[in-house]
């Protein structure tokens, strides 16, 4: 390791820990301003949150929030090139400060793939005509093993809250969160949509089947997913209407079999 790079580990380290020692080589003056830097830099992270969770600050309070931040920050200091990096994962945090209010962990996971949609790299999805070309010359075992491929930035999360509501309740501070469990359990869908992140609520079933093609599963895979939910003379026909229904929201961004990937651009 060269002595930048450990001048540097040594910053970061003291940046971190208030009790880590000052890197070698500072003078006295610049040891006693190492605390006042640390401040102003815990201070800029947790102002990084309080921007990319608005929402969730709203919803649990600007004092709960801030501890939470700080909780958070100190168990995974940021190790990305970029600030805008440091709020990640803080859903998984607030599942954990937050186990009796699944509705907090939940909003916070919206807010953070709203984000990550938004700055996902540009990619159209298919249209059916797109989709048609794509698949033209699969014969049946092509069918059965192809892989309908998600744009870049869609995210799939199961929810027990209706997050739609609780979302346009907490657009500004002059609201009350409106915080209702749902009937029953469905998946919260988020993607882009043009120059904007979207989210929707799916069913369960669809939920699952999508999140599968999410981690690779072919059409095939998903199929027998489905045959498990309803008849198996009717499974093809509700995977078909799954896939229908993706093309028709355009989360679908290309299509692959195990030995290429075949995308086609947008066709209007």
């Amino acid at each position: 390791m060269t002595a930048l790079a450990m001048l540097q580990d040594a910053f970061l380290a003291c940046l971190h820990d208030d009790d880590a020692p000052v890197p070698f080589g500072l003078d006295a003056t610049r040891a006693a301003g190492m605390a006042v830097y640390r401040n102003g830099y815990r201070v800029r992270l947790l102002d990084v949150l309080a921007d990319s969770y608005a929402r969730t600050a709203r919803l649990v309070g600007s004092e709960v929030f801030h501890q939470a931040a700080a909780h958070h920050l100190i168990a995974h200091p940021p190790s990305s090139w970029t600030i805008d990096r440091a709020g990640e994962g803080f859903a998984q945090t607030c599942d954990g400060l937050f186990a009796n209010d699944p509705d907090v962990a939940e909003l916070a996971w919206l807010e953070w793939a709203m984000q990550t949609a938004f700055t996902a790299r540009d990619e159209a999805p298919l249209t059916h005509a797109g989709f048609a070309a794509a698949t033209a010359a699969f014969d049946a075992a092509e069918w059965e093993r192809f892989v309908p491929v998600p744009v870049a930035g869609t995210a799939l999360r199961p929810v027990t809250h209706d997050l739609p509501r609780l979302w346009r309740s907490l657009a500004d501070d002059a609201n009350q969160p409106v915080v209702e469990r749902l009937d029953q359990p469905q998946w919260l869908l988020v993607w882009r949509e043009g120059e904007e992140a979207v989210f929707a609520l799916l069913p369960d079933h669809e939920g699952e089947a999508l999140n599968m093609a999410l981690h690779g599963a072919t059409f095939g895979d998903i199929c027998a997913r489905v045959a498990d939910r309803f008849s198996a003379e009717g499974a093809a026909a509700a995977a078909a209407a799954l896939l229908k229904h993706w093309l028709e929201v355009g989360v679908i961004g290309s299509v692959r079999t195990t030995m290429q990937q075949v995308s086609v651009v947008s066709q209007k």
